[in-house]
């Protein structure tokens, strides 16, 4: 049997319990997880409250798409992963069924990576969504070069910090967003060139003082909602927005000047093997460097899930979120 989180119906944290379920034999293809660490996502935070994208199976639905851990069983033909080894969760599409809020899960070989040798297992579980979602935003949908100025909203996220240091890496040059005062050190420390607080600064303004009266090049948005219009007038004529979240769910404003407009979805690319090979790739040449490397705001244990939805919702991490198991 294995321990795993689970509700019944949608609503806040407190519908999350945590009960007994037997873990299958693997089948062909598939790996069963030891899980040691998992990763807690603001989509798993939407789901819970009934805001998935798509129907979610009641009752008893499960929550997670990101997890590191080690294997403990492999089925047949699976070849590139042996009892032992330690891996990383990249994509659960069916979380409701599968998800990682578990002690153990059987899933298909195609879905884990190795776990990079410069990772410990909590640094790893908070690595695959916030990295692969930066990295197919900036490179893979926007295009991002050496010198581009890159403006990152809620940069204090595990999806903004990773942002950042990916920027650095290519040499494009980030520049922060954030609502909190008390968070510019940090984001200056994590990388950010400049920290814009919003909404006490003008952001067209000052991206054009920043700029040389240019404006960015590319515009991360993770937040949406009816500041996007206003948020755009930062970028250059021609330049490139891409929004990856929707942390206000509010309608979001249209921008009116001209400018590359892209909504990425982090699974456009975690479903695809030959994608996966590229972000694993572009993820491991800069932790080996040291360019790249997670940020853990807190950890909290298997048993404490609701907590952990709480602080999520109510805090403003600096960083992942994790529960140990």
């Amino acid at each position: 049997m294995s321990r795993v989180v689970v509700f019944d119906e949608a609503g806040g944290p407190e519908v999350l319990r945590v009960v007994d379920q037997p873990v299958p034999e693997p089948a062909a293809g598939q790996v069963r997880l030891a899980v040691e660490v998992i990763g807690v996502n603001r989509l798993d935070a939407m789901v819970r409250a009934g805001h998935a994208p798509r129907p979610i199976r009641l009752p008893q639905a499960r929550l997670g798409v990101e997890a590191a851990g080690r294997i403990d069983a492999v089925g047949a033909d699976v070849e590139e992963f042996a009892v032992g080894d330690p891996v990383i969760v990249t994509a659960l599409p069916d979380m409701d069924i599968n998800g990682t809020y578990a002690e153990q899960l059987v899933l298909p070989a195609e879905r884990i990576i190795a776990r990079p040798a410069e990772l410990d297992a909590t640094s790893a579980a908070a690595l695959w969504v916030s990295y692969s979602t930066a990295y197919g935003a900036l490179i893979e949908k926007a295009g991002t070069r050496p010198g581009d100025r890159v403006l990152v909203t809620a940069a204090s996220s595990g999806v903004g910090l990773a942002a950042m240091q990916i920027a650095n890496q290519i040499g494009a040059i980030p520049l922060a967003v954030t609502r909190s005062e008390t968070k510019v050190d940090a984001l200056l420390a994590a990388g950010a060139y400049a920290v814009l607080i919003r909404p006490r600064d003008d952001l067209a303004r000052v991206t054009q003082e920043l700029t040389d009266g240019s404006g960015v090049e590319i515009i991360l948005d993770l937040v949406m909602g009816p500041g996007l219009a206003d948020l755009a007038r930062a970028a250059r004529p021609g330049g490139t927005l891409v929004t990856a979240g929707w942390l206000d769910p509010r309608p979001a404003s249209f921008p009116m000047n001209p400018l590359t407009i892209n909504r990425y979805m982090s699974f456009e690319h975690t479903l695809d093997p030959t994608a996966v090979r590229r972000i694993a790739a572009f993820l491991g040449a800069g932790l080996r460097t040291g360019a790249l490397s997670p940020t853990i705001d807190r950890a909290f244990g298997f048993d404490d899930v609701v907590e952990a939805h709480r602080y999520l919702e109510q805090g403003s991490p600096f960083g992942k979120v994790v529960l140990s198991v």
